[in-house]
């Protein structure tokens, strides 16, 4: 596939999962289980963002990427500003999050290598970045 396609399907892919994601948001029940499904479709979203940002490098980059995003926006939770933040302007609670939660770290993480994984044995990354020279 080439890197034009790799971000267009990316970014179909993302605009689905946004549209997914406000469904949980809006309708999955308050427990683990919508909180679980957030963080995945949250985790999937900034893996699929990296892609559409870098669509000609191997699938490390976005993961690395997507997984650093997610860590640092968890760890800033610790600070107390996000919950704050979104007391103001609910909104960024969708982006920030608001409480720490450390299971949220393990959801990431698994969710981002299961993003690169499919990425990869799909076939759509670009030949040159398979054969570890993409640029």
């Amino acid at each position: 596939m080439t890197a034009g396609r790799r971000r267009l399907v990316a970014a179909a892919a993302a605009l689905a999962t946004i549209v997914a994601g406000l469904g949980v948001h809006r309708f999955a029940p308050d427990g683990a289980a919508g909180d679980i499904a957030g963080d995945v479709l949250y985790a999937l979203l900034v893996y699929l963002l990296a892609v559409v940002i870098v669509p000609r490098r191997a699938v490390w980059l976005p993961a690395v990427l997507a997984w650093a995003w997610c860590t640092a926006v968890e760890l800033f939770q610790l600070t107390g500003l996000p919950l704050a933040w979104g007391d103001g302007f609910w909104p960024i609670m969708l982006v920030l999050g608001t409480v720490f939660d450390a299971r949220d770290l393990v959801v990431y993480t698994v969710t981002v290598l299961a993003a690169a994984t499919a990425d990869r044995l799909s076939g759509a990354v670009p030949a040159r970045a398979r054969a570890g020279r993409g640029a």
